[in-house]
């Protein structure tokens, strides 16, 4: 079982949260279609770690981000998810 430590909850079951998508598929509505479309159909698919978009759906409800390696799923950090920082 995979265990998620919430920044707000404490540490956490997998099934508590719900996978949203990784952190370089997020587009906004002012980007260019080019780009939304390369951010959607054309990214890579890396072995290693990632940064994950996730929700606290059963516990408080947050956001997080989650540096999550995609063959092992060990996680190195879990952070609050602020829409405005950088990837």
């Amino acid at each position: 079982m995979m265990l998620i430590d919430c920044p707000y909850c404490g540490e956490r079951a997998q099934a508590e949260f719900t996978y949203e998508r990784t952190l370089d598929s997020i587009v906004s509505l002012d980007m260019p279609v080019e780009e939304v479309l390369a951010r959607l159909f054309s990214r890579a698919n890396p072995r290693g770690e990632d940064r994950e978009l996730w929700r606290h759906t059963f516990g408080c409800r947050q956001w997080l981000v989650l540096r999550r390696h995609r063959r092992t799923h060990a996680i190195a950090a879990v952070d609050p998810y602020a829409p405005d920082d950088p990837e």
